[in-house]
């Protein structure tokens, strides 16, 4: 599947307009380059919940076939989104997504789309990463991370998909989230690439090339300088405005 829209690309403005401005809302940039969702803010507003809620359900009868490919691709990835942040304001305050649980929530946590009840992991798993074959699905979504790619200060939408997901990579890789040259000159990557290398091209070498593909030049000419990761590094803590003291 393609994710650049075409001349016939209808508008799925209308569609994700309540979760954009949720997004306009709680989701500030930081000068860390961290882009973090204010929980207890979203938490205490009882129409806004709300609206998180009717946004969520407005796809459990939705027929994606009439949907095109890029606007599928944007209603899961954001649905996903939407479904995140839903599971961590019920649990809130918490320290992390994966807080009370062995492993984590994604398997646990459903909503239903199209008719069919999805949870997180099937979302991800078996829709985005499976139906469009992108390494780019992993900048779309986000799980509430720290060290996850940002969640974005607007939805995804089907007519510039292909662009913002190019600078959400764009913006990922040249952040020490995702790439830190060390001392020696190896790298430290995000531990994503290690998760899901076969979706960078099932090496090193592919993840290499991938960050290649998005560095900008003065990182790019180190990465390329000895090509070798040497480390990979992941925090799971919560993508908040503030820390918090729950568990």
């Amino acid at each position: 599947m393609t994710l650049a829209a075409g001349s016939a690309a209808a508008d799925d403005t209308d569609l994700h307009k309540p979760w954009d401005d949720l997004l306009g809302t709680y989701v500030s940039e930081h000068e860390d380059g961290v882009n973090r969702f204010d929980y207890g803010a979203l938490k205490s507003n009882a129409d806004d919940v709300a609206k998180l809620d009717i946004y969520l359900d407005a796809f459990a009868d939705l027929d994606f076939d009439t949907l095109t490919e890029p606007e599928q691709f944007a209603a899961y990835s954001n649905v996903y989104n939407a479904l995140t942040v839903k599971h961590i304001i019920g649990r809130y305050p918490t320290k992390s997504i994966r807080s009370g649980y062995i492993v984590g929530p994604w398997k646990r946590v459903f909503t239903t789309i199209d008719g069919e009840e999805r949870s997180l992991d099937a979302i991800e798993h078996e829709i985005l990463r499976v139906e469009w074959d992108d390494p780019r699905v992993h900048y779309a979504i986000n799980c509430a991370a720290y060290s996850c790619p940002n969640i974005q200060t607007d939805a995804w939408f089907a007519e510039t998909l292909d662009e913002d997901l190019d600078r959400a990579a764009r913006e990922y890789v040249n952040d020490p989230r995702g790439v830190t040259v060390r001392r020696n000159g190896t790298l430290q990557v995000s531990t994503i690439y290690k998760w899901f290398r076969e979706d960078f091209g099932g090496s090193n070498d592919g993840v290499i090339d991938h960050l290649l593909e998005h560095a900008e030049p003065e990182l790019a000419a180190q990465i390329e300088a000895k090509r070798r990761i040497t480390k990979h590094e992941y925090d799971w803590a919560l993508n908040d405005v503030e820390p918090t003291t729950g568990s």
